[in-house]
C-alpha cells in the first residue's frame, strides 16, 4: 500500500498556536507525523504525552503535535493544521468515538493512514487501534468488587462518557458481570463524562441517599481525588479491616492510584499502559506508511491483534488487574502493586 506524499504548506498564525506540545524533529529527512493528544487534565495522558516524543525518536519519526482536549471540533481543526503540514499518518485518541467519522473519511480521502489510541470509532476504518480489551477492564473490576463484598451490597460505578466506545464497554462488562455472577450486589451506574467534578457531586448524592454503600467503580484516575475526598469527609476512609470500610477499584494504573493502594486508601487498579499506547501508536503508524499489512494474532508484545470488524484491527495491549496482594478472584489473577512491570512504578 502506497500513500499520497503531501508537500509541507506555510503555516497560519491559528495553526501554530494549534500545536500545543511542540513536534519533535529527528533529521531533516524523517517521516513527518501528526499526533492528537486528546486531553491533559489527567495524569494518565500527561503520561501519555510524555512517553510520546521518547519513542517518536526511537521510531526516527518527526512529529507534529496538537491537543484536542476533549472537543472534537478542535481535533477536525487540528487535522486540518496536519495535513498543512504535510503529515504522512497521523495519530489521534478521539473522545467522541461518533463524531469523529467525517474527519476519518478525509483523512482517508487524501490517503493519510490513522492509528486511533484508546479509543475505536464507531464506523469507518483506520489502520490499527491500539487499545487494551475494555470489557475486561470492567469484568475485572466486577469480579474483585463481587468477591469483596461476598457477593452482596451496594456498589456506585462512576462511569466515563458513554458517547466513548471506552464507557460502554466498561459499563456493559460490569454490569454483565454482577448480573450473571454476583446477582445479590446493587449496581448504581452514574454518567459523569470523565468529569471529576461531575464524578464527586453524583457519588455525594447517591451516598447520601444509600449510606450503606461499600463499593465504588472508577473507570479512570479522574475520579480518584474527589472520591477519596468525599469518602474521608464521611469517614469512610478506613482501612480494609474496618467494617465501614469502601472498596475502591479504579481503571489507568497512574503513579498516585499505585501509592493509594500501598497506604490502603484503594484496593484495586486496571493498569492501561500508557507508555505501550505511545511506543505502539507510533510503530503502526510507521508501518502504515510504509505499507506493511497488519495480521491477526499473537504480537511479540504480550498482546493479542483481534479483527473486530472488516478492515478494522485492534491491538489489545496487556492490562493487569493491580492490587496489594497479587490475589486471586475467580478467573482473574492480580499482580501485586509494586511489580516492577508497571508502568506507573517506572522512574523515567
Amino acid at each position: 500500500m502506497k500513500f499520497q506524499h503531501l508537500c509541507a504548506g506555510v503555516l497560519t498564525a491559528a495553526a501554530l498556536a494549534a500545536c500545543s506540545g511542540g513536534g519533535t524533529a529527528t533529521s531533516s529527512g524523517a517521516t513527518v507525523v501528526g499526533v492528537d493528544y486528546p486531553r491533559s487534565d489527567t495524569d494518565f495522558w500527561n503520561a501519555y504525552i510524555k512517553y510520546v516524543p521518547q519513542f517518536g525518536g526511537q521510531s526516527g519519526l518527526e512529529l507534529k503535535t496538537t491537543n484536542s482536549q476533549n472537543d472534537v471540533a478542535t481535533l477536525t481543526a487540528n487535522v486540518q493544521t496536519m495535513i498543512s503540514q504535510g503529515v504522512k499518518g497521523v495519530v489521534m485518541a478521539p473522545q467522541d468515538t461518533a463524531a469523529v467519522i467525517p474527519t476519518l473519511q478525509q483523512l482517508a480521502s487524501k490517503k493519510i493512514p490513522v492509528v486511533s489510541v484508546d479509543t475505536r470509532p464507531d464506523q469507518g476504518n483506520v489502520y490499527m487501534v491500539v487499545r487494551a480489551d475494555n470489557r475486561a477492564y470492567g469484568e475485572k473490576a466486577c469480579r474483585f468488587l463481587g468477591a469483596k463484598l461476598g457477593g452482596a451490597g451496594k456498589v456506585v460505578m462512576l462511569q466515563g462518557d458513554l458517547a466513548s466506545i471506552n464507557g460502554r464497554d466498561r459499563t456493559e462488562a460490569f454490569n454483565e458481570c454482577m448480573k450473571a455472577n454476583f446477582p445479590g450486589v446493587t449496581v448504581f451506574g452514574e454518567a459523569t463524562n470523565w468529569d471529576a467534578n461531575t464524578a464527586a457531586q453524583k457519588l455525594q448524592v447517591r451516598l447520601t441517599a444509600n449510606p450503606d454503600i461499600k463499593g465504588v467503580y472508577m473507570q479512570s484516575s479522574f475520579a480518584l481525588a474527589g472520591t477519596l475526598q468525599i469518602l474521608k469527609q464521611r469517614g469512610l476512609l478506613v482501612p480494609a479491616a474496618d467494617p465501614k470500610h469502601v472498596f475502591i477499584v479504579s481503571n489507568d494504573g497512574i503513579p498516585e492510584e499505585l501509592d493509594k493502594i500501598r497506604a490502603g486508601e484503594i484496593d484495586a487498579t486496571v493498569s492501561q499502559p500508557a507508555d505501550q499506547f505511545a511506543k505502539y501508536s507510533l510503530q503502526y503508524i510507521k508501518d502504515a506508511i510504509d505499507g506493511k499489512t497488519p495480521v491477526a494474532g499473537k504480537t511479540d508484545h504480550d498482546s493479542t491483534i483481534v479483527q473486530v470488524r472488516e478492515g478494522l484491527m485492534e491491538d489489545q495491549l496487556a492490562a493487569p488487574l493491580v492490587t496489594a496482594d497479587g490475589g486471586t478472584f475467580g478467573p482473574v489473577t492480580s499482580v501485586k502493586v509494586d511489580d516492577k512491570s508497571l508502568w506507573g512504578n517506572s522512574k523515567s
